[in-house]
């Protein structure tokens, strides 16, 4: 059985007991095979004709000649495009690819390159791509952090613990988003650690929901003194059902999911709009159903597919807000990506009104290793 077995795996790719028929030493071997051919020819056309020895000489090795210049150059070319390639590569340049249009080793070596390259664009697109998703997200930390210093320094508030710990707690955040950048050896390899836990959705949402409102009050006031606008306007509304709720996640990450869904959907609310964050049990034990829902002009259902795709904005010519700006198109890339890495899945979904975002985490029936 294992020959059987060893002998249809070889057969569609080495037909030829491992010697493919355009091989480079199939090639090679047929020029020698043809200059012999054409050698003795010609010396039995010699011996018939009575032709001298030295016109056959010349015309066999005139024609091995023109035969070996053209075996030569259907070799050496395609390795010269492999090199301007490879040296193209080499420059950081990834945009270039080696056509694939042999059967030979050449072939497999094109294939090879291109297939580097491809890897290498994507390892820069990854890099590039981090360095991106930690900058948006570091915004959020340092304007809360900026909010209870400048009321601090000017006397709205006094620096009581409370103040204090709203303080701390941004802090901790920063340091961890900062952590985050520090591990780029695993993220390049595609590991990232998830630390799940047990957490009441309650008082967690409410937390993401209260620093969202303190965030929006910090851009305002940086905002006014620059004589543009942000939205203070829009109301955020939480609905957890039933009120004990509890869910096994990751809070951290999670918290990327709902405060991107919750920023995109304050963008794009009209004036004095409502933002609802609605939380139900899965079907799985701690598992966790998330919606975010707008009033605003909603996604054209031929948008649904690219909604997620980083830098994407959408269909909506601009926010409803006075002033405000799309964003970089890279929150709901980031609440994909954090979401993905639950195992868990995020969607547009039908809505009556406004623009409804469907997250899915599996809770403790799909733990990712």
């Amino acid at each position: 059985m294992s020959s059987g077995r060893n002998a249809a795996r070889s057969s569609p790719g080495e037909p030829w007991g491992g010697v493919r028929p355009f091989s480079v030493k199939t090639k090679l071997g047929a020029l020698v095979v043809i200059s012999v051919l054409i050698t003795t020819g010609l010396m039995m056309i010699a011996m018939r004709t009575e032709t001298e020895l030295r016109f056959i000489t010349v015309f066999s090795m005139i024609a091995t000649l023109l035969i070996t210049q053209f075996v030569a150059h259907s070799l050496t070319s395609p390795l010269d495009e492999m090199n301007a390639v490879a040296r193209s590569i080499s420059h950081g340049d990834y945009t270039r690819r080696v056509r694939e249009n042999r059967r030979d080793e050449l072939g497999d070596l094109a294939q090879t390159i291109n297939r580097m390259a491809d890897e290498l664009a994507a390892q820069d697109r990854q890099r590039k791509e981090l360095v991106a998703n930690v900058s948006h997200e570091l915004r959020t930390p340092i304007a809360g952090l900026r909010a209870v210093l400048e009321n601090i320094v000017d006397g709205v508030t006094q620096a009581d613990p409370e103040t204090m710990r709203t303080a701390l707690k941004q802090t901790e955040r920063l340091g961890r988003l900062v952590e985050t950048l520090l591990d780029l050896s695993r993220l390049d390899n595609g590991v990232v650690p998830l630390k799940q836990r047990r957490f009441e959705v309650w008082p967690y949402l409410s937390g993401v929901l209260k620093e969202a409102n303190m965030v929006a009050s910090a851009r305002a006031g940086m905002a006014s003194g620059s004589g543009s606008h942000t939205r203070t306007d829009v109301h955020l509304h939480l609905d957890v059902s039933p009120p004990e709720l509890s869910a096994h996640a990751d809070p951290e990450r999670i918290h990327q999911v709902v405060a991107n869904l919750i920023d995109n959907a304050v963008k794009h609310s009209p004036p004095h709009g409502r933002v609802t964050v609605r939380a139900r049990r899965g079907p799985h034990p701690e598992s966790l159903e998330l919606e975010v829902l707008d009033e605003g002009p909603g996604i054209p259902r031929s948008e649904w597919h690219r909604v997620f795709e980083r830098f994407n904005r959408g269909n909506v010519s601009r926010p409803h807000g006075p002033g405000s700006d799309g964003g970089t198109g890279l929150g709901l890339a980031i609440a994909r990506w954090a979401v993905d890495l639950h195992g868990g899945r995020i969607r547009v979904a039908e809505s009556e009104r406004g623009c409804r975002i469907l997250v899915t985490l599996p809770g403790l029936s799909s733990v990712p290793s």
